[in-house]
């Protein structure tokens, strides 16, 4: 069997211009990898296409550089004159491809929280200096369900670069108007190309299309798709106006940012779902609001949202009852609820602050002090010890900190009531 370095090849995954990708088993972490090798004849080849050979070194210059759940990971590379090849993230669930085609289309719901991952990889990606260019469903991977990662940074432009800014790189179905003429780019470039895919994602259709690349190029820079729910009705005109938005053909009159765009994604997503479900984007924006998680990144709270138990809880419900034992943390993501002892009230928690941080910091042990009960409806999420022992180092003493920090303000809030009573 084949072996390049440490990495034992095992299959080929496919094969493109300038390289084959192959599954690979990494002989020193044990780990399978997606390994793509740059073919020593092709580079040698006098009619090799040295912009390959650009893209190449692009994607391997981002080894360890981009660290986000939803971005495959690129692990290690090493290129030299004739060849070289770069370990990626290898996502066994195939790409976005599978799901465009009529017959085949992810439910609303799916599409939804795909497209709301999509955004905060690429606005992670561009607060790292990248715009991608090549957006596509071939380079967003599918991990299991709505869980994705995008991939293939080969067509990157990265912003510390000098020059090539107008290069027309890309694949032309999903390019922007201003990669189709060479002009300048930034996110808002990858948010149009995001747009394309999203519409094909939803509809099984090509927003634009054309016998020729002059009038493919043609309907990019002038023409407005039709909305997409001439062609799915079920789809609402919510939906049609992020879509359409997004493929502005002025870059001004696309969102601002990838953070409006998700949030206008997820709130689609919170009105189209049943009542008993809650979208993974519900549960991110509930934890990205509460305060004393604001010093986690995006990875960390991900790693909370698939770790706790999410519920939707009615008023007059209990969460934790005085004197019982319990160690829990309790955050709520929406609405509010009062804290009573001996059935006196001594506070009103509301979105975004947490119950049950001192039996959280004790380790269990010791009995609840007082009784938290909602008073309207509450998106919860119950964090248990054994699910937060599990996640990452970083995240688990940014969490304590600020539950220690938590605590001493409600310590002292609980002084000044004493001292005032008395």
């Amino acid at each position: 069997m084949k072996q390049i370095g440490k990495f034992q090849l095992l299959k080929v995954l496919g094969k493109g211009a300038s390289a084959t990708v192959y599954l690979a088993l990494d002989t020193f972490s044990g780990r399978e990898v997606a390994l793509k090798v740059l073919e020593p004849e092709v580079v040698q080849s006098p009619d090799f296409d040295r912009s390959m050979t650009m893209q190449f070194m692009t994607e391997a210059s981002l080894a360890g550089k981009l660290s986000h759940p939803h971005i495959a990971s690129i692990f290690e590379a090493s290129v030299s004159e004739d060849s070289g090849y770069i370990a990626l993230e290898y996502v066994p669930g195939g790409d976005l491809l599978q799901f465009t085609k009529p017959g085949q289309l992810l439910s609303v719901e799916d599409a939804i929280q795909v497209a709301f991952k999509c955004c905060g990889a690429l606005d992670y990606a561009f607060r790292q200096g990248i715009v991608h260019r090549d957006i596509k469903p071939a380079n967003i991977m599918v991990v299991s369900g709505t869980n994705i990662k995008v991939a293939d940074f080969g067509a990157a432009y990265l912003r510390s670069e000098k020059g090539g800014r107008g290069d027309v790189i890309g694949s032309p179905l999903y390019m922007s108007p201003e990669q189709a003429t060479g002009k300048p780019l930034d996110y808002r470039s990858d948010m149009f190309t995001l747009g394309v895919v999203l519409f094909q994602l939803f509809t099984g259709q090509r927003p634009f299309a054309a016998s020729t690349l002059e009038g493919l190029f043609a309907k990019i820079c002038g023409e407005m798709p039709a909305a997409p729910s001439l062609f799915r009705p079920e789809l609402s005109k919510e939906i049609d106006g992020i879509l359409l938005q997004m493929m502005a053909k002025n870059p001004e009159e696309r969102y601002s940012s990838w953070a409006d765009l998700a949030l206008d994604i997820a709130k689609v997503g919170h009105l189209s779902v049943y009542q008993s479900a809650i979208p993974d984007s519900e549960r991110f924006f509930a934890l990205k609001q509460v305060r004393l998680l604001s010093e986690l990144d995006d990875a960390n709270l991900w790693e909370l949202v698939r770790s706790g138990k999410w519920s939707r809880v009615p008023p007059r419900a209990i969460l934790v009852r005085e004197g019982e034992h319990g160690e829990s943390l309790f955050f709520l993501g929406s609405g509010h609820a009062k804290v009573t002892r001996q059935g006196r009230l001594l506070n009103v928690l509301d979105t975004g602050e947490c119950v049950g941080e001192l039996a959280y910091i004790k380790g269990g042990g010791i009995l609840r002090q007082a009784t938290v009960e909602t008073m309207s409806d509450v998106l919860l999420v119950e964090f248990e010890r054994e699910a937060l022992d599990k996640v990452s180092l970083k995240c688990r003493y940014q969490l304590s900190l600020a539950l220690m920090h938590t605590l001493a303000d409600r310590l002292a809030l609980a002084d000044e009531r004493l001292v005032g009573a008395g």
